[in-house]
């Protein structure tokens, strides 16, 4: 497969504003870091993304403004997800004429889909266009599942080259492996599991909390992986994993992550209601657990002005790291 995608994905956060106006300023500063910290791929508008709370005009926004700040360095994997597949085929279509490398397609929500009505679902945007596509079999969220027979059958449609698997049975690696003959390759999406999945065989991560450790991410792929040190692939996995934990554990995975970010210092505003900020005893959870693994910057009162999709408006960091409009700003 040539210039097939491995490594690290961030499942890329939609920066906000403290009025919840999604801040593409700020997301081409993430885009920047992130890739000059070794991430090799980017997915906007996935589960941490918040893709089901942007209008159609910020979901468009959001991919011009991440391919912009990519600029080709990386393969920027655009979600295109929906609650029907007619929704599904044109967001599809939007992401290819915009230049994305390909797709992060998980299964219509709500509806139940039966597994035959997955397939021909995935048939129908398959065939709409043309440009790589990575399943993102995640029941948990969606309520159904991609099972390793249906991504069988899906494995013989031209662009399915890719799965992220989130169910947390890492035994599906191996076995969506076994029956594809490799065509499908195979993305770690549970952050607790990632050192199990790729010495299973999975080629990368897709996570969330990229976002937030970028470098400590792509430093434990390359052990197991390219460098084949298992010892200090262990030794920094067991050193993540309370912070793994906590963020995958306790049902608030995009508010955590947007709240390490500011901990770490690269702040991306709140999520979007009805998800809220954490509470004061969560942030003081994360920051201790943040603080075990690198030294935190100081909590600081800086001003900023933000590029939104409504024009600008100002901000500064409150103490906690959280965005604060200033008063008198319009």
């Amino acid at each position: 497969m040539t210039n097939a995608w491995q490594g690290v994905m961030a499942a890329l956060v939609t920066p906000m504003t403290a009025a919840e106006e999604v801040d593409l300023d700020r997301l081409e500063e993430i885009v920047d870091y992130l890739i000059a910290e070794g991430v090799q791929g980017l997915s906007p508008l996935g589960s941490t993304g918040e893709y089901y709370a942007l209008t159609d005009v910020e979901r468009k926004a959001v991919v011009q403004a991440t391919l912009e700040a990519a600029a080709g360095r990386v393969p920027v994997v655009v979600g295109a997800n929906a609650g029907s597949t007619r929704e599904v085929v044109a967001y599809a279509r939007q992401a290819e004429t915009l230049g994305a490398g390909g797709l992060l397609l998980a299964a219509p929500y709500y509806s139940l889909p039966t597994q035959e009505e997955l397939f021909e679902h995935f048939r129908m945007v398959n065939d709409a266009i043309g440009i790589p596509i990575m399943l993102y079999n995640y029941p948990a969220r969606t309520g159904v599942d991609l099972t390793p027979e249906l991504i069988e059958r899906l494995a013989d449609l031209e662009n399915i080259r890719y799965v992220k698997e989130s169910t947390g049975d890492v035994k599906r690696i191996g076995e969506i492996i076994r029956r594809t003959d490799g065509r499908i390759r195979v993305f770690c999406g549970c952050d607790t599991l990632a050192l199990e999945s790729v010495r299973l065989g999975a080629v990368g991560w897709v996570g969330g909390v990229v976002n937030v450790l970028p470098k400590e991410h792509v430093q434990l792929l390359n052990l197991a992986s390219r460098q084949g040190d298992l010892t200090m692939a262990h030794e920094l996995h067991h050193r993540l994993s309370p912070v793994l934990s906590m963020m995958e554990g306790e049902g608030k995975y995009t508010q955590f992550v947007k709240a390490g970010c500011s901990l770490v210092g690269h702040p991306v505003g709140p999520p979007r209601r009805p998800l809220l900020w954490p509470t004061p005893q969560e942030m003081s959870r994360l920051q201790k657990e943040l603080s075990a693994l690198r030294t935190l910057p100081a909590p600081a009162v800086s001003t900023c002005r933000n590029k939104t999709l409504r024009g600008e408006s100002a901000c500064r960091l409150s103490p906690s790291g959280e965005q604060e409009e200033e008063k008198g700003v319009r």
